[in-house]
């Protein structure tokens, strides 16, 4: 948990759960696993509540973007509703703040959802599902059920084309390679230049960058990735893709 994120599309994160178990490819080289085995904060699938950390939000008073849990799945199986309710409670309450709820449990977040009679969610709470390949669509499916403004997609790792991803209802989506993870996962290759995207990659890259302008999605690379996060740099066709939902920029015009 830090104050200050590196993580490019987020100033923030905060982890009243820690903790996970890998239930699809993208997690089988988790950041987060090797963060809390270098650290030696026990076994990563002990998954952990904090409610100590639950009010921290509420003192943080200037305004900025929080991931929640990037240290776990706010929705994974062992964290109870009841304290996924207190979560919400305390984001309902830190308007000043954007929360990203990030997951790969889509159907535990909908059943979630539907407990509450899916009453809509706060729009400065954003929700959004991780695609790493084609076959878990049904994520973005199940996302799209749920009644909340902002949708968006983290397609991290990138294992292969979503050419074919339904993006109606999604507002923002984000693009990444793998870092950590054997070469052959990579979206990079070595040269005589340093790490360069490989030709599949630069395909699949395009074609989500491509979807999104035609659909009036925001769009951001957060990264190729490789040995290192920074190892192949941020840049798609010679520039940086940064964008953001379009409630983000009306939220910083009022300040």
């Amino acid at each position: 948990m830090s104050e200050f994120s590196a993580i490019e599309w987020t100033d923030s994160t905060w982890n009243p759960v820690t903790g996970c178990n890998k239930i699809s490819p993208g997690c089988k080289f988790c950041y987060a696993e090797r963060v809390t085995e270098r650290w030696g904060r026990g076994k990563f699938t002990d998954v952990k509540l904090h409610p100590e950390r639950l009010r921290l939000p509420l003192t943080w008073r200037k305004r900025r973007m929080i991931f929640v849990n990037s240290m776990s799945d706010l929705f994974n199986e062992q964290v109870p509703f009841n304290y996924i309710d207190e979560v919400f409670d305390v984001m309902g309450r830190a308007q000043q703040h954007i929360f990203q709820v990030l997951t790969k449990r889509a159907d535990r977040m909908l059943a979630w959802a539907l407990t509450h009679n899916n009453t809509q969610i706060p729009a400065h709470i954003w929700l959004g599902v991780s695609i790493e390949t084609a076959e878990y669509f049904s994520r973005v499916d199940r996302l799209r059920k749920i009644n909340v403004p902002i949708r968006f997609i983290s397609a991290e790792p990138l294992l292969g084309s979503l050419k074919d991803i339904d993006l109606r209802g999604i507002s923002w989506l984000i693009t990444g390679g793998e870092s950590g993870g054997p070469m052959e996962r990579a979206l990079v290759v070595q040269t005589s230049r340093g790490w360069v995207p490989k030709l599949t990659a630069l395909l699949w890259v395009r074609e989500l960058r491509d979807l999104c302008q035609s659909k009036g999605v925001a769009f951001f690379h957060k990264q190729w990735g490789g040995p290192t996060p920074k190892a192949g740099g941020r840049r798609l066709d010679r520039r940086l893709w940064d964008e953001f939902p379009p409630a983000l920029k009306i939220q910083q015009s009022l300040i």
